[in-house]
């Protein structure tokens, strides 16, 4: 496996809060992937190739008069992800119903208790689309129904998935460290129903989903629908979030032209997960 190169901003924040969400939205959006809240602020990554110098120049907040926020950064070839998650991360619990932990946590009281150690792939529940990702997933009739997960990340929304049901169910990531990650995060949740892929909607070509759950970016989802339409079966339901609320009029249109009709979204903190119905 190609160990990918990171490059590491290591953020100082007086005030912490709001300041830490408000920052970890905007790089969020500029393209960092992972992130580590600690007690000074945050620790945020993001793969070389898609860095530039200019990485900051839209991140608002560090010109704001309310906080001080300051910064050093650093090329990384691995983070030991386990070990800094394991020195910051606590469990979640999503309406009381869900709980997503790592292996070396106790087991909380919840229906469905997923267990997952994140390395550098996305989605341990914390960051908001994922969040109402899993809220979306406990609240759809999931029993026997074929479900996508397409940009699988960590692989949590396909384990969730499987619990509340599901099957068969396919994980998608273009990156190999998610999809290796996914791979043990489905051993290690016992789960029996789930297949990973390393690659992208290339592999949709000729399959067939009651379900279809993205969590990706604006741009790639916008990209993308017409090919999550094309898969998805008569009344199907397709599950979008990573963007924001300004931009769920233009999601909306493309799902539209794609013969796609809103249902329902949640919002948390700027951030929006949407429901839509293939008519």
């Amino acid at each position: 496996m190609t160990v990918p190169v990171y490059i590491g901003y290591y953020f100082t924040i007086q005030p912490l809060q709001p300041a830490t969400e408000i920052l970890i939205a905007e790089l969020g959006y500029a393209g960092f992937e992972s992130f580590v809240e600690t007690e000074n602020g945050v620790e945020a990554f993001i793969q070389k190739p898609e860095w530039n110098e200019h990485i900051l120049d839209n991140i608002h907040i560090l010109n704001s008069d309310e906080f001080e926020i300051t910064y050093t950064t650093k090329e990384i070839e691995q983070v030991n992800w386990n070990k800094e998650w394991e020195k910051n991360f606590n469990p979640i619990v999503v309406d009381d119903i869900c709980g997503v932990r790592a292996p070396f946590h106790e087991k909380s009281d919840v229906i469905y208790d997923i267990v997952i150690e994140p390395k550098m792939s996305f989605g341990t529940g914390h960051h908001e689309t994922t969040h109402m990702m899993i809220q979306h997933l406990l609240k759809a009739d999931l029993e026997n129904q074929k479900v996508l997960d397409m940009g699988c990340g960590t692989g949590v929304l396909a384990i969730l998935a499987e619990m509340r049901g599901a099957q068969p169910i396919d994980a998608i990531d273009i990156d190999n460290w998610c999809y290796l990650n996914t791979v043990e995060n489905v051993e290690r949740n016992h789960c029996r129903h789930i297949t990973a892929y390393e690659g992208d909607v290339s592999l949709l070509d000729d399959k067939r989903y009651d379900v279809v759950i993205a969590n990706i970016n604006r741009n790639i989802l916008l990209k993308d629908i017409s090919s999550y339409a094309k898969t998805l079966k008569s009344k199907g339901q397709l599950f979008l979030s990573g963007f924001y609320s300004e931009d769920l009029e233009l999601i909306t249109k493309e799902c539209n032209a794609n013969n796609l009709e809103f249902v329902n979204s949640l919002d948390r903190n700027n951030w929006i997960a949407a429901c839509y119905k293939l008519k």
